[in-house]
């Protein structure tokens, strides 16, 4: 698949990099003015909006590209590169009247054929997107597309400043979608002529949003500067943004303590305590669950007995509270607080009758009775059960806690550390046993984490199958009437709780440190920081 290949070839660039001391940068002139250092994460796995599927590299594309439409500061969708759009009567035709004047951040034109080029290359099979499904599998003629078809998409430029795309299903938060990472444009001339190394060095990297790539130092920083040829370039104060690629949270929290760097995400888990009370430390609530993938292909996880000893073994109140010092908070159910139903209720309110799926402390009568089930009382005749993690926040006390929760039950389990900038390749391809995993939600539709788990989806890591699953997925996307879907959706969660079809750990807040030099940024629900209209004060 061509997702190794691009981790390959920017672990080949990375190592040259360091080894011969090279700074690779565009050539041109650095944007003049402040320039706001923050940290992130490390070197991202990829940042072809295509590819990403990670929160670190979704924030630098954020910043770099603009989709048809954006999210504003208030979580509402508002306009971006698109104008104005309009919907037809029957939700099926979605029409964007692009602006006027849009520019690449060579200065080149960019135009409606550049999304319907952009939104056609996330179906090519060769690409193997991981979001394809996700965003498109809506759209008419996505079917063919996927098998190679790409013309047959139902999505076309009918000239400069317009782009009509046709729905097979009405798809009632498509403009959600349409302000999606994944298919933001990506220049055709640029991509065709380098293949997959246009996204790994700063000289190819053209862009449409506020920022571009100046400067990239693989193991070290990405420099974005200001893109004077973005559309609202005259609302964008700073010269530039200097990513920090620092995976060890110690050494992010040093640059933030001696002001090298004016926000991290990775604060170290231990420091947590003294930083109560500190107004420059924050806590926020996001969309999305922390959870543990079974691969579900090979044994003994292909026994939904297996999986339900080791979901009911986990006390998940202990894990939130203590280990994760309440900074989450305990999973009885898939989804979690912050997903909206059809009607804008809660989603979870609503979900198994009001009821949560599971209890938050552990049973163990109950996951022994459940391992004598799938016949291996006490543990008895189980292999050694191997965890996949990296080690950044919680994950490896996470993944301690586990080796003494399953030991009460006869489990034994062995923990394999791997550097974040492997985990994700390994996992997507199914490289494991029991993995951490973890989901913040793109939009607030029930629909972007419960499809997670249908058969084909390119994020399904522990590729969990279940026909009566899909059925439902599928009824949720067929369905006009509100109410049905909504049925569909839940009937859906029922089903792969039932299954125990992976472990919903803990519902994930963001917590991280930030300079009050830092003014006009805000953060979102969905796990992302919007640096592109901050300020520095001096």
């Amino acid at each position: 698949m061509k997702k190794r290949v691009i981790s390959v070839l920017l672990a080949a660039l990375m190592t040259v990099s360091m080894c011969a001391g090279t700074v690779m940068s565009v050539a041109a002139e650095e944007a003049e003015g402040k320039q706001l250092s923050v940290q992130v994460g490390p070197d991202p796995e990829t940042i072809d909006p295509a590819l990403n599927s990670a929160v670190d590299g979704g924030n630098m594309i954020l910043h770099a590209f603009e989709c048809l439409l954006t999210v504003d500061q208030d979580g509402n969708i508002a306009p971006g590169q698109a104008e104005t759009w309009e919907v037809s009567e029957d939700g099926l035709t979605w029409t964007f009247h692009l602006r006027e004047g849009l520019k690449w951040s060579d200065g080149t034109d960019l135009t409606a054929k550049d999304f319907e080029y952009s939104w056609k290359r996330v179906c090519d099979p060769e690409l193997a997107a991981p979001y394809a499904e996700t965003v498109l599998g809506m759209v008419e003629g996505f079917d063919a597309a996927i098998e190679g078809d790409l013309d047959a998409l139902g999505v076309t430029a009918v000239d400069d400043q317009t782009l009509e795309v046709k729905l097979a299903t009405n798809c009632p938060y498509f403009d959600s979608l349409a302000a999606f990472a994944t298919l933001s444009p990506v220049q055709q001339a640029t991509v065709e002529a380098n293949g997959d190394a246009w996204a790994v060095d700063a000289a190819t990297f053209i862009s449409n949003g506020p920022f571009y790539i100046s400067e990239w130092v693989p193991g070290s920083h990405i420099i974005m500067s200001k893109n004077e040829n973005y559309w609202n370039a005259d609302a964008i104060k700073l010269g530039s943004i200097k990513w920090n690629l620092i995976e060890d949270s110690n050494a992010a929290y040093s640059a933030y303590q001696s002001g090298d760097v004016l926000m991290i995400k990775d604060v170290p888990t231990e420091e947590i305590p003294s930083l109560e009370g500190n107004e420059e430390f924050y806590v926020d609530p996001i969309i999305g669950t922390y959870y543990i993938s079974f691969n579900d292909t090979i044994e003994p996880f292909t026994d939904v007995n297996v999986r339900k000893a080791l979901n009911l073994a986990v006390d998940r109140e202990y894990v939130a509270s203590t280990l994760m010092q309440g900074t989450y908070t305990a999973a009885p159910n898939f989804m979690g607080p912050g997903w909206k139903d059809t009607d804008g209720s809660d989603f979870m309110e609503n979900a198994n009758g009001g009821e949560p799926y599971m209890s938050t402390s552990a049973d163990i009568e109950g996951a022994l009775a459940a391992l004598e089930e799938a016949g291996y009382p006490n543990g008895e005749g189980l292999p050694v059960l191997h965890y996949t993690t990296n080690e950044a926040g919680y994950h490896k006390v996470v993944a301690e806690y586990l080796q003494q929760a399953w030991a009460e039950i006869g489990v034994t389990l062995e923990v394999e550390i791997v550097e974040w900038s492997s985990f994700t390749p390994m996992r997507r391809s199914g490289d494991f046993e029991i993995a951490r995993n973890g989901w913040v939600g793109d939009y607030s539709d029930p629909s972007n984490q419960l499809e997670l788990l249908y058969s084909t989806n390119g994020n399904n890591d522990g590729k969990y199958s279940s026909e009566a699953f899909d059925a439902a997925i599928d009824a949720s996307r067929a369905a006009t009437d509100p109410a049905e879907r909504s049925a569909a959706l839940h009937e859906a969660e029922d089903i792969m709780m039932a299954d125990y079809a992976c472990l919903p750990l803990a519902y994930y807040n963001d917590f991280w440190l930030q300079s009050s030099k830092i003014t006009g940024s805000w953060h979102s629900a969905y796990g992302y920081w919007f640096f592109m209209y901050a300020d520095i004060e001096e």
